[in-house]
């Protein structure tokens, strides 16, 4: 595994606050060296800080969004006007607050049979970025981490977890956060191909779990996150609040 980078922030505000920082830094970046910036969302909490942040007055006019590609890790398996769609939160947080062009919103059909938008999303993913590339893939990537050390809809001992050839998949999860269900995720493979991946991490319910991801025995098939290791060029930045790093040996 690549060398361990981590900032440990105070809260949850401090950690979306952090990943704006760095979203907007590797935007200007990515636009003045190749003319587009892409970005994979994600659910949850934390997330949905980060997204009000970059809509912010403060914060919307740094970005071009003009050449911004978005698209997203995961979806359930639900249209997206329902209340669990991940697109759904992005759009009323994000995305219908900046000036984005809609042909650059690339939201998973959730609505259609998992299996078929999965294959859909692939190949879009394909078309888009081409091969496994390292650093070949979106600019940035967000990640969460479940309770159980999930990541996207990388589910402990799902089929998703051994997956190499495809960029996205349709899984049916038996213990996923909303129970049993469908889910649409990229794969590890793909999340690894990007040059910046930030795993946001907030809550002391992570702690035990995040010490055990980073200085535990490597068991992806128990622990989905560890499957998270970008080559050269890409990197993990992980943001992390100090509830959640409570548990971690101190820094060397």
């Amino acid at each position: 595994m690549a060398t361990l980078q981590m900032q440990i922030l105070p809260d949850p505000p401090a950690v979306a606050q952090a990943a704006a920082d760095l979203i907007i830094a590797s935007a200007a970046d990515a636009i003045a060296k190749r003319g587009w910036f892409s970005i994979v969302l994600s659910g949850g909490s934390t997330p949905k800080l980060l997204y009000q942040i970059l809509a912010s007055d403060a914060c919307r006019d740094r970005i071009n969004w003009a050449k911004v590609d978005v698209y997203f890790g995961d979806e359930r398996a639900v249209p997206p006007h329902h209340a669990d769609s991940n697109y759904r939160m992005a759009a009323a947080n994000l995305l219908s607050k900046v000036p984005l062009l809609p042909r650059n919103i690339h939201r998973v059909e959730g609505e259609i049979d998992p299996q078929d938008a999965a294959k859909d999303y692939g190949k879009l993913l394909k078309a888009r970025f081409g091969d496994f590339a390292p650093g070949g893939g979106p600019d940035v990537t967000l990640l969460g981490m479940g309770d159980d050390g999930h990541t996207a809809s990388l589910f402990p001992n799902s089929i998703a977890l051994g997956e190499t050839q495809h960029r996205c998949i349709g899984q049916f999860v038996e213990n996923s956060t909303t129970g049993a269900s469908w889910r649409i995720t990229v794969t590890a493979p793909f999340i690894n191909t990007s040059r910046l991946i930030l795993p946001l991490i907030t809550g002391a319910a992570k702690a035990g779990r995040l010490k055990e991801v980073l200085h535990g025995p490597r068991d992806p098939q128990r622990l989905p996150i560890q499957l998270i290791d970008p080559k050269p060029p890409g990197q993990v930045i992980w943001l992390v609040d100090a509830p959640a790093a409570a548990e971690l040996p101190p820094a060397k």
